[in-house]
């Protein structure tokens, strides 16, 4: 089987291109993981081609500025790559940004918690430096809540950033939890009208504690609960949620996992930063090819870890290394190893397609439970 073939035909279902055009996205996805770097001038060295490179460098630079992307397709293949349908989840949202020359690059990102790397499913490039607002933070919600509806979402996960009363209260007009990190100095008004800030609340928790404060305190407008920790470092983690949550720092703690899904979109991973995009269109785009890149490799990983190797854990508690690098490092290997056979080529085509749930062990030997990919399958 051929490789570029098997992703093409999986692909094209999703994203409505013609061939010329699929085969471009292939080849940019298969050079992302051979070079590890979005960087256009690395990716036109490592596809694979009899054409001068120069050649494939504009091929790109043209897919980049002229075709047309529908993310809601995309965002439906990503959720289907790992079968949400009908499972619930926890999102997570924040932002991730450098500086290319003068241009401050800006992402506003929406993920899913899953097993340590969140898995992104709706982005949007801030055409600015700093924070979002709490428009652009609806709105990333609404476009995923108009796909995939609300009933499953078991709450939204942000750091300090994510405060505000707009935001939080139309949260709470979706009936939608949230669980959000508040600043210590963020003032808050007690059933009896008193201000105070909200670290008078924790002012004498030990180094470790937690503490889950029974009744509702009043926050930017809104009746929430809050909760809070004393970090190693002295500081304090105050969390408010709007639906009651009995371990809101632990269930708090998982957004942390959007944090990993960056490093490996980075440094750890496909350095993105690298790219010389600096055109809100282009650096959306791009960041499409990472998602499926970045899912690919997870979903590989896990394979790895079900069938070949388990990863080790070491004395911190914390695996050898990530799922996501695992699956990237075989990827890279496979990819690069001269003589690659046509059943390691149907074995990775079956890995992009076939959501880590429906892998299983029998008799010692991986099997696949029979399951539905296609853009109508997540209900």
């Amino acid at each position: 089987m051929d490789l570029n073939d098997g992703l093409r035909d999986s692909l094209k279902a999703y994203l409505g291109w013609g061939k010329p055009r699929l085969d471009c996205f292939v080849s940019m996805l298969l050079a992302l993981l051979n070079a590890r770097q979005m960087n256009l001038t690395l990716l036109a060295v490592h596809i694979d081609s009899d054409t001068e490179i120069a050649s494939r460098y504009r091929r790109m630079q043209r897919f980049f500025s002229q075709v047309l992307f529908d993310y809601n397709d995309i965002a439906h293949l990503i959720m289907n790559l790992f079968a949400f349908s009908g499972q619930d989840y926890y999102l997570t949202l924040d932002r991730t940004n450098w500086q290319w020359g003068k241009s401050n690059l800006n992402i506003l990102t929406l993920a899913i918690v899953y097993q340590g790397a969140a898995i992104p499913v709706y982005w949007m490039v801030l055409n600015k430096r700093g924070n979002s607002n709490q428009r652009e933070r609806i709105a990333l919600l609404q476009r995923f809540i108009s796909q995939f509806g609300r009933n499953h979402i078991l709450g939204v996960l942000a750091d300090r950033e994510f405060i505000g009363g707009e935001w939080w209260k139309w949260l709470s007009s979706k009936e939608i939890p949230y669980l959000i990190r508040i600043k210590e100095n963020q003032l808050m008004t007690d059933k009896h009208g008193q201000e105070m800030h909200v670290r008078s609340l924790f002012a004498n928790l030990k180094l470790g504690k937690q503490r889950v404060l029974r009744h509702r305190r009043e926050v930017s407008g809104e009746w929430v609960w809050l909760s809070g920790s004393k970090l190693a470092s002295g500081e304090l983690l105050i969390v408010a949620n709007n639906h009651y949550t009995p371990d809101p720092i632990d269930t708090y703690r998982l957004r942390w996992e959007i944090e990993n899904l960056f490093q490996c979109l980075k440094g750890r991973g496909f350095h993105m930063e690298a790219t010389h995009f600096t055109k809100p269109p282009r650096i959306k785009k791009m960041m499409a090819l990472l998602a499926i890149g970045f899912c690919w490799a997870h979903k590989v990983g896990e394979w790895k870890e079900k069938a070949v190797k388990p990863l080790k854990v070491k004395k911190h508690g914390r695996k050898e290394q990530s799922v996501f690098r695992y699956g990237l490092d075989y990827l890279t290997d496979l990819l690069t190893r001269s003589g690659r056979e046509a059943l390691d080529n149907l074995r990775l085509v079956i890995l992009f397609l076939c959501p880590p749930q429906f892998m299983v062990i029998e008799d010692g030997r991986m099997r696949f439970k029979p399951f539905s990919f296609n853009k109508n399958s997540m209900g």
